[in-house]
């Protein structure tokens, strides 16, 4: 999972970094010699551009940083952390759901996915099979027991 995001952040800094130092030079370079750069729209949207770049490289090299911080060593194997896999009932509904909680960057609805840093994830992390947990959230409380938990070590022994 955290290998996953780290290529898809990587991919992106350097896709962003060409753009930076090979693309929009060139696009800049073409608007100058047009003329007059008060009223040159392609100058004027090249150049936000280059600053929505810079912002966003700056954004994701940070990310990268907290990433490699990240010491799996630390994750708990015996109760709900990063990377685990958890079967929950809603003891309203009686449904049952499963969750992976994963860091916000690596997130997909479609598969699961719930972030660590959110009011669900806060409220599974540090639980073992069978505690019930209360989860305050927008549309009011639910009240979840945890039925089954595969953490992070178990998947990767999977």
């Amino acid at each position: 999972m955290l290998e996953e995001v780290r290529q898809r952040l990587t991919a992106e800094v350097e896709a962003l970094n060409h753009e930076l130092h090979v693309t929009l030079p060139d696009v800049l370079q073409r608007a100058r010699e047009l003329g007059d750069l008060k009223e040159n729209g392609d100058y004027q949207a090249a150049k936000e551009r280059q600053s929505f770049v810079a912002l966003r490289l700056g954004q994701l090299r940070a990310r990268l940083s907290k990433l490699s911080q990240i010491d799996l060593s630390k994750i708990p194997n015996d109760r709900v952390g990063l990377g685990s896999r958890v079967t929950v009932k809603d003891m309203a509904s009686k449904d049952e759901e499963v969750y992976e909680l994963v860091i916000p960057d690596a997130m997909d609805f479609d598969k699961g996915h719930i972030s660590v840093s959110s009011p669900l994830g806060q409220a599974l992390l540090d639980h073992k099979a069978k505690d019930t947990v209360k989860v305050r959230l927008p549309m009011g409380e639910r009240k979840l027991k945890i039925l089954d938990v595969v953490t992070f070590h178990d998947q990767i022994t999977e």
